[in-house]
């Protein structure tokens, strides 16, 4: 994986490099590479990842991570699966890594086949340190709660899953994710969940480090709040053509949101791209 345009991010410090690699290069000047086709340690990839340091400013920071084709597409006969890579993987299992919890919307959570998250060696040490479970959390937002609550994700998480939903959610749904050891988290007034809601929420139980893999459909709703801190977007070098959504859906916004780039890495034509809100 080699880093193709090293950025100075404006927002939390220099942007953290590996042993080696050259920083501070104009990322509009199209300066090239800076070790080659050595693939990026795991260390090396949560050192460039690693969430700011509070400010004060704000109690979370929620961070986007999505994979789209190179005309527009965010999955492939319904899942993302068939547009990622083993680079892709990495990044994914990193970013993981680094979060206290892991926000999914419920349609997501079953075209993908969501299961628990797992423990990894390699960051058992970082994450203890910064004083996060062995694990992340799940959260699974449903207005709905029309979930298989004899899935893994519910029955056998290293940590309990998260469901949020509204208070006029069904009583008896309710219950069955709490029969199974789930906690049901209240972040709505109706049906549904508000999203500025739901991170004060999580923040109230210790999570501040929130990462959304989507799908589409929350992600719009997290752009459309204007909550969202951080995207990291991989594009597939694949045309897809079809129908396919795209990586944020639901109505669009009155004004685009402006974010700027703070990194981007490259590995075998795949682009991982991270931008933070302006």
């Amino acid at each position: 994986m080699r880093r193709l345009f090293p950025v100075t991010d404006r927002t939390a410090g220099p942007d953290p490099a590996p042993s080696g690699a050259r920083s501070g290069a104009d990322a509009g000047s199209g300066a090239g590479a800076t070790e080659g086709d050595r693939e990026w340690s795991l260390a090396e990839l949560a050192a460039a990842y690693a969430y700011p340091v509070p400010d004060g400013r704000r109690q979370t920071w929620l961070r986007a991570n999505m994979v789209s084709t190179l005309d527009g597409a965010a999955q492939h006969d319904g899942r993302s699966q068939p547009i990622s890579s083993a680079a892709d993987m990495r990044v994914f299992g990193t970013l993981r890594a680094l979060a206290d919890v892991v926000i999914a919307g419920a349609e997501t959570v079953r075209q993908e086949g969501y299961r628990p998250a797992r423990a990894r060696a390699e960051f058992a040490e970082a994450r203890r340190a910064a004083g996060q479970a062995s694990v992340p959390a799940v959260a699974v937002v449903s207005a709905s709660l029309e979930l298989d609550f004899s899935l893994p994700l519910f029955t056998a998480p290293a940590v309990p899953t998260l469901v949020l939903t509204g208070a006029a959610a069904a009583p008896d749904r309710m219950a069955a994710a709490e029969r199974t050891g789930a906690r049901v988290v209240i972040a709505g007034d109706g049906v549904g969940v508000d999203p500025a809601r739901a991170l004060r929420e999580l923040a109230a139980l210790g999570h501040t480090r929130l990462l959304t893999e989507g799908g589409p459909r929350l992600l719009g709703q997290f752009v459309a709040a204007g909550v969202l801190d951080e995207l990291c977007l991989t594009v597939s070098p694949m045309l897809a053509a079809g129908d396919a959504q795209r990586i944020a859906g639901g109505p669009s916004v009155e004004v685009p949101r402006r974010f700027t780039l703070a990194s981007l890495l490259e590995e075998e034509g795949f682009l991982f791209s991270r931008y933070r809100r302006a």
